[in-house]
């Protein structure tokens, strides 16, 4: 994710840096290209082109721009709805370390409570973020029989919350919770299980592919066909309108594109996970009266 100052305007005019320009540079190229060479056949009347009104690009180019802004409102929602679940995370890990100080637990079943509870973010983060590597994350907040055990698993995270589970059973059948105390901790592991089903839902059901193909075969279509119908009017300037079209366009397509996959690193724009990981680790250490480690900063504005 970009994370900079309000830049002035001529920074976000030149700005390269979370910009899709590296994406769809290509095709402006070569929009650019096919429209002097559209130029310069009718200039020099190489051969006869056919005349176009600029009518039906008008009605093609509003239902165009409707169906790419709906595609990126739906894909902005996924990468938002993302944001609002990890946010949720962090809020359940701090309301456990409040509500295990609460219930006043003994400190050898409250510190790994609240160490799986930070662990779970990261097995979270694995999962959503193929060739992600969160074991020695895990491993330094969990001892290696209970990591080992985890990675081991089909679906760690999963894993954790049976881990969690089992020891708010052990506490109970020791008498150092009640039935009351239990359906509270209950409340707090389901709220994790449905921010797991959650992400996950997003990670695993992108959006059909129909939608993806549709907007990017009529941009093609659209674009490689406006030359015909500016260079009448517009001679040289052309290859401009073409390509500024292009980056609206194409531009519009790649950025819906990243943001349907919120979690990977691929693009400039995903979400932070592993920064978030950071702030749950902070919070368990905080509770548990230890030195918390150093918030995650951004690398080159871009934190991952």
């Amino acid at each position: 994710m970009i994370v900079q100052k309000r830049a002035g305007f001529l920074t976000l005019l030149l700005t390269m840096r979370g910009s899709v320009i590296p994406r769809v540079l290509p095709q402006m190229i070569l929009l650019a290209l096919f429209s002097s060479g559209v130029v310069f056949v009718y200039q020099y009347h190489t051969f006869e082109l056919p005349e176009f009104s600029l009518t039906p690009f008008t009605l093609l180019g509003i239902a165009l721009s409707l169906f790419l802004g709906f595609r990126n409102n739906a894909a902005y929602d996924r990468w938002w709805e993302g944001r609002k679940l990890w946010g949720s995370l962090v809020y359940e890990t701090r309301a456990m370390g409040r509500a295990t100080e609460l219930l006043l637990l003994p400190e050898e079943s409250r510190k790994p409570l609240l160490k799986l509870t930070a662990a779970f973010s990261h097995t979270l983060c694995q999962s959503l973020r193929p060739g992600s590597d969160s074991g020695p994350a895990i491993a330094s907040l969990l001892d290696a029989p209970t990591t080992a055990r985890l990675m081991q698993s089909a679906n760690p995270s999963d894993a954790v919350l049976r881990e969690m589970t089992t020891i708010i059973t052990r506490e109970h059948q020791q008498g150092r919770l009640d039935t009351v105390a239990v359906s509270m901790m209950d409340k707090h592991l389901t709220a994790l299980a449905g921010i797991q089903a959650g992400l996950e839902r997003l990670a695993n059901t992108p959006m059909p592919f129909a939608f993806t193909l549709l907007a990017h075969r009529t941009a093609y279509i659209y674009c490689f066909l406006l030359p015909l119908g500016l260079v009448g009017n517009a001679l040289w300037l052309t290859p401009f309108f073409t390509t500024l079209v292009a980056y609206c366009f194409f531009g519009l397509d790649a950025l819906s594109e990243e943001l349907e996959y919120p979690f990977t690193k691929e693009g400039a724009n995903h979400l932070p996970l592993e920064a978030m990981c950071r702030v749950n680790e902070i919070s368990v250490a905080e509770a548990l009266g230890e030195e918390p480690p150093k918030p995650l900063q951004p690398i080159k504005h871009i934190l991952s």
